[in-house]
């Protein structure tokens, strides 16, 4: 039996609508990602602060059930005929690139002597947090531009890249074990692909009929699909992260071209209104505050990895994209891509667990990525607010779309100015 703390469970739930509440009346020009707010205010109700909330097996079950969530809809928001071509190209050079900047920063920690932190750590700098960011996308009405189309697909490998080196270089089994269970997930996942896409047109009259009464099939099923995979994922020996972000990528194909509206506000509600803003209050919970307040050099570790992420995620945004997008957008694009935080904190709880980082290496981590998701989106959207937003279907058709228009697929051709 797992003993329930029925107080921290309401302190968090509590802590997530206080975000939201906050996030909302916040004067535009200090407007932070909601996520932020819940972590700092898991800190806060921390054991370590006002010791209202702890960390135990009960919050720990629901908190990773909002990071499979979190990654489901970094998976379903992708839309792959839209990256694809160069927007992906370049987002897949852009990731190694990253991946070796990241790594040579890493190889710094050596000097410090935190040898067994290295793969770790140049894991965690490597990341993009696409998860967070497309809520804020979607608020900035960004998610239908051209500009967006660059994004998206830097942030989908900028975080699936991080997940595949998470399951293969992590796991206690060998590399070539753990390769061919990873390949052998793959194969599972595209045949429930195939299954799903092919089921969906006889089932989809059904699932539509349901939306507005308590069966809510659709939302079962979903629902069924996202936790499944997490399991399966899970039993094999791969990250959880894995299974959520495959799940995403099976509904969104499923769904395709259908009118999913009702649907994918009811999916957000359960997701974005319960279950994510569980994982990040629980993040704020268990961050090690006192291993950064008792050495100041610690303390310092935060702003050198704020602007490692930076230099590891933002320097591809100059040098790749010369050719697709202005020096403004590619400064924009380099704040977008250098925000990082779910996968930094999976990361490092992994390390930290497994005894390869020390947790005030962590915690300078963990906190320079909260920082990031604090200050990198609203520089990357001051940024874009200089410049023309150009809408996909403006770009194919040659005709000026509206905010919210339906979007079509790109072939990219001009820059945004």
């Amino acid at each position: 039996m797992v003993s329930v703390d029925a107080g921290s469970f309401l302190v968090i739930v509590t802590c997530a609508a206080l975000a939201a509440a906050i996030a909302a009346l916040a004067p535009r020009q200090l407007q932070v990602p909601v996520v932020v707010v819940e972590i700092l205010l898991g800190i806060i109700v921390g054991p370590q602060v006002l010791e209202l909330a702890q960390e135990d097996a009960f919050v720990d079950f629901f908190s990773n059930l909002g990071l499979g969530m979190l990654f489901f809809f970094a998976g379903y928001e992708i839309e792959f005929d839209r990256i694809k071509g160069e927007p992906l190209k370049l987002a897949v050079w852009g990731w190694i690139f990253s991946l070796a900047v990241a790594y040579s920063v890493a190889a710094l920690a050596v000097l410090g002597g935190d040898h067994d932190g290295l793969i770790y750590l140049g894991a965690a700098i490597a990341t993009t947090a696409i998860g967070t960011l497309i809520p804020i996308l979607r608020d900035a009405d960004e998610m239908g531009t051209r500009f967006g189309t660059y994004l998206l697909a830097a942030g989908a490998v900028g975080e699936f890249g991080p997940i595949l080196v998470v399951t293969l270089l992590f796991s206690s089994q060998s590399a070539v074990r753990s390769a061919l269970i990873l390949l052998a997930f793959v194969l599972l996942a595209v045949l429930a692909s195939v299954f799903a896409v092919r089921s969906i047109g006889r089932t989809w009259n059904l699932f539509e009929r349901t939306l507005e009464t308590s069966g809510q099939l659709a939302i079962r099923i979903t629902v069924v699909i996202v936790f499944a995979l997490v399991a399966l994922a899970s039993e094999l020996g791969l990250d959880l992260l894995l299974g959520g972000f495959v799940a995403g990528i099976i509904v969104s194909l499923a769904l395709k071209g259908r009118e999913v509206t009702v649907l994918e506000s009811k999916l957000s509600a359960i997701g974005y209104g319960f279950f994510i803003p569980f994982f990040f209050v629980h993040t704020g919970i268990s961050f090690d505050l006192d291993a950064l307040l008792e050495k100041p050099l610690l303390m310092l570790g935060v702003p050198v990895f704020l602007l490692a992420f930076l230099i590891a995620r933002g320097t591809p945004a100059l040098v790749l994209y010369r050719h697709a997008l202005d020096k403004r957008n590619r400064l924009a694009l380099a704040f977008f891509t250098a925000t990082e935080l779910p996968l930094v904190v999976a990361i490092t709880t992994i390390a930290v667990e497994e005894g390869h980082m020390k947790s005030g290496t962590a915690a300078s981590l963990v906190g320079a990525a909260v920082v990031s998701c604090a200050i990198f989106p609203l520089i990357a959207l001051k940024l874009r607010e200089g410049a023309t937003k150009i809408y996909l279907d403006e770009v194919s058709t040659g005709i000026p779309s509206p905010p919210g228009a339906g979007l079509t697929g790109i072939t990219p051709t001009s820059e945004d100015r």
